[in-house]
């Protein structure tokens, strides 16, 4: 059994940062699947109804989608080796579970590379507007964990179990 050894895929071969060459990758439809997840105190809670949350800034969900696909659109602008790309898709939903509101960004484009980063960044910033319109209520918020999903389209897929 022969071990293939991993490497850095932005570093050229001085060690320099770089962009990944996409050149001879094939286009195919790419679709990622991010979550954030935030924690959310009693006196956050009691503002649930209806399906959002409600406070002095508006309504907290329909910002933070709104914020969330805005952020996806402009992942290479915050991530510098992330390839620009034209999003066909980005939705992005927001329930709450127990205590916890749940956001899920869902990406797709077509293209020679993947749109992960732009899931992770639309979940992350949707996630972030929930915490800045919900700070007056309670800074007692967590924003608990931003994870990949699920990936297709590429070189190699990928469904978090």
């Amino acid at each position: 059994m022969t071990t293939q050894t991993k490497t850095f895929t932005h570093l050229d071969e001085n060690n320099q940062a770089t962009i990944v060459d996409i050149e001879s990758k094939n286009i195919t439809t790419r679709i990622a699947t991010a979550q954030s997840k935030v924690f959310l105190p009693e006196e956050v809670l009691i503002h649930f109804t209806n399906g959002d949350i409600i406070s002095k800034k508006g309504a907290v969900f329909q910002s933070a989608i709104i914020a969330g696909i805005m952020a996806a659109k402009k992942t290479p602008d915050l991530i510098p080796l992330c390839h620009t790309l034209l999003l066909e898709n980005c939705k992005i939903t927001i329930h709450v579970e127990e205590n916890e509101a749940i956001v899920n960004c869902t990406v797709k484009t077509t293209g020679k590379t993947g749109v992960e980063m732009e899931a992770l960044t639309g979940a992350s910033v949707a996630a972030l507007t929930i915490y800045d319109m919900c700070k007056a209520f309670s800074h007692d918020m967590i924003i608990k964990e931003t994870k990949l999903m699920g990936k297709t389209g590429g070189k190699n897929d990928f469904e978090r179990k």
